[in-house]
């Protein structure tokens, strides 16, 4: 699958709406590519006490989900159907969740990027 078409994917998810009086998700959208070919898609939480979480979680969530762990390529987009860059704490997850996961093609705005690239001097245990 080509980043345009998960692309098209990722803003096809997009759609805010408010869930509670301090809930609003949607505004960010995720679609990822496993390495198996299969395309999971997430969105964002927003929550009035930070207990929300990215798109690029909600994904992998699914993915996890269903069994797999290791991810090929991954896009998020805005509302504004803007590429936004996954951030440190999603970054980290994606390694966390599978170490292979550093070939991962991110694209970005600019160019694709491996998340090795995107992560350097990392954490490692």
């Amino acid at each position: 699958m080509t980043f345009e078409e998960l692309y098209e994917i990722a803003k096809k998810t997009l759609g805010v709406r408010k869930t509670s009086r301090n809930t609003e998700v949607g505004n960010v959208a995720c679609a990822l590519e496993t390495i198996d070919g299969n395309v999971y898609t997430g969105i964002n939480i927003d929550t009035a006490c930070s207990m929300g979480f990215c798109a690029e979680a909600n994904a992998i969530g699914s993915m996890l989900t269903n069994g797999e762990s290791k991810i090929a390529k991954l896009i998020a987009v805005s509302l504004k159907h803007d590429i936004v860059p996954p951030c440190g704490r999603c970054r980290e997850f994606m390694v966390q969740v599978d170490v292979d996961n550093l070939n991962t093609e991110i694209k970005l705005s600019d160019k694709i990027y491996t998340l090795k690239e995107l992560l350097p001097n990392r954490w490692e245990y």
